[in-house]
């Protein structure tokens, strides 16, 4: 199976890797997670599970290169305090998805009541990245993997992309650019941290996925050296996963 390392230079005027633990104030972490790295390559080329079976490949980050020292920026942004049931009606079928209102009046929504409120975010500024990633199949698509690499050097030379790639939150855009390695002499920044555990995926990587799964948090011990953060592969032991149960 022929693995190709393929590189993307992400930037961005604002970033938001949100701490898991914080359930009210966004804090992000000082550095883009795998998870929001996977996603930018997604946005790029990814074939989603929509139908059964129809999931070729996922994304496995490799490394990510820190090329500016974070910096922080603190914002104050609107958000909605409910949240929307789409998730519970889709998987349970228990209840149709209702929309959640920001504002109203008091004859739409029969309370004076708002639905937003405004909330501290402690983003990043100005970020820019190197990020290591390649493509891994599922059974019965991995004759196609020449073609695959092939099809995303393609897209991500002309910038095409799905969707527009983004930092965390969908309000803060990442820009991108394919990356010859062995011709690119920008440098990470000499940065030591030990971030603890950080977050790894959403999302069980070790199947294909499907719009009606549910969240499956994993985590692992991130340690930058010299502005380079090495991402485990996810069926690595150092990757902490929740027990399945039966």
């Amino acid at each position: 199976m022929e693995q190709i390392d393929h590189v993307l230079k992400v930037w961005g005027d604002l970033a938001c890797f949100t701490r898991p633990e914080l359930k009210v104030e966004r804090f992000s972490y000082p550095v883009i997670t795998p998870s929001a790295a996977r996603g930018i390559f997604d946005a790029i080329y990814c074939k989603p599970n929509i139908n059964p079976g129809s999931a070729e490949f996922r994304w496995q980050v490799t490394k990510i290169e820190i090329l500016k020292l974070p910096k922080y920026i603190a914002l104050r942004r609107n958000e909605t305090k409910d949240k929307a049931n789409v998730k519970s009606a889709l998987i349970d079928g228990k209840e149709s998805p209702e929309p959640i209102w920001a504002d109203g009046t008091q004859d739409l929504l029969g309370t004076d009541a708002k639905g937003r409120t405004q909330r501290q975010t402690m983003a990043l500024k100005d970020v820019r990245y190197r990020i290591h990633a390649t493509i891994v199949p599922w059974n019965g698509f991995r004759a196609q993997i020449k073609a695959m690499n092939a099809q995303f050097v393609r897209r991500a030379t002309t910038g095409k992309c799905i969707f527009q790639p983004y930092f965390g939150c969908r309000e803060f855009p990442a820009f991108f650019e394919l990356t010859d390695i062995s011709r690119d002499s920008e440098m990470p920044v000499a940065l030591d941290l030990d971030l603890g555990f950080m977050l790894y995926d959403v999302f069980d990587l070790s199947r294909p996925g499907s719009p009606y799964d549910r969240p499956y948090i994993s985590l692992f011990q991130a340690t930058v050296t010299k502005g380079v953060l090495d991402v485990p592969s996810f069926e690595s032991p150092t990757v902490l996963k929740p027990v399945k149960v039966a």
